[in-house]
């Protein structure tokens, strides 16, 4: 069973034909016959075909350096056996996987050399970065357009969690045994990544991160002043251009006084000392 891709052309169009294939005998004849035309599943990540293709050159440019190596000893060692060097080749070509279309070979003068297959080579390149998706949906509830929307979606739960268990949010580790304390927690990063997505949306103009733009407003401070006879109140100074801006992004307005509640507020450094 193997995959025949084949490229077809139809007026000013190019398509890409990919069928599922298998071989078999009839009357001492091979034939073939199609299973499945994949050409509506199979999709092509052209990032990941560039990858593939330069793995495959290193494989290959890893390969000729061995046989330079080789060569180079059966030169300096007259009675160095050249089969044995050839097996070596060989078997470093099958660790690489590029013994379906190289070949290794030696000559009368000892040297070693390999041979390419460019219509296997260019069979299997046909296939690089391309990728199928599997459901158990029926046509009815999901079109195969949305369900590959949403497999790409998945890079965007990749992120969140990225997110959430390191830069900002570190949810990471989870200092809690009970159930209920640990969906809490998960649940309250879960609002604050929330929060984190809102923000790097109205920031996005502003080219800083959200990382950044929460150091910024982390300088933010008030005063405290106190009136004789009337008590004390929390006046909030004039934000600077950088703060400003970035309080006028995310439409919040702050103000002038807040009212005093005795409260002395810890940071996080504080509180483990005093612990």
């Amino acid at each position: 069973m193997y995959v025949d891709s084949s490229t077809i052309r139809q007026g000013n169009k190019t398509y890409t034909r990919h069928l599922l294939r298998e071989s078999y005998r009839e009357d001492k004849k091979v034939r073939h016959r199609t299973i499945a035309n994949l050409s509506h599943c199979v999709r092509r990540n052209p990032y990941r075909a560039r990858e593939i293709a330069q793995s495959r050159q290193d494989k290959l440019d890893s390969l000729n350096h061995a046989i330079t190596l080789q060569n180079t000893y059966l030169q300096e060692h007259p009675k160095a056996s050249g089969i044995v060097a050839l097996r070596k080749i060989t078997a470093k070509a099958n660790k690489l996987h590029l013994s379906g279309w190289v070949t290794p070979a030696i000559d009368d003068r000892r040297v070693i050399s390999i041979s390419t297959d460019e219509e296997v080579l260019a069979t299997t390149a046909k296939l690089d970065g391309c990728y199928a998706l599997k459901t158990d949906l029926p046509k009815e509830i999901a079109a195969k357009e949305a369900i590959h929307h949403r497999y790409k979606d998945l890079a965007l739960v990749e992120m969140a969690f990225r997110t959430s268990k390191t830069v900002e949010l570190e949810v990471r580790p989870i200092n809690v045994r009970l159930a209920s304390r640990t969906r809490g927690h998960v649940f309250v990063v879960m609002l604050a990544y929330r929060i984190v997505q809102e923000l790097a949306h109205m920031w996005r103009a502003l080219d800083l991160t959200v990382e950044e733009g929460i150091k910024e407003l982390a300088t933010l401070c008030l005063m405290e002043i106190e009136i004789s006879g009337v008590g004390k109140v929390n006046q909030i100074p004039e934000p600077r251009a950088s703060i400003k801006r970035l309080l006028d992004a995310a439409q919040v307005t702050l103000p002038t006084t807040l009212p005093w509640k005795g409260i002395n507020v810890t940071t996080r450094k504080k509180l483990a000392d005093r612990r």
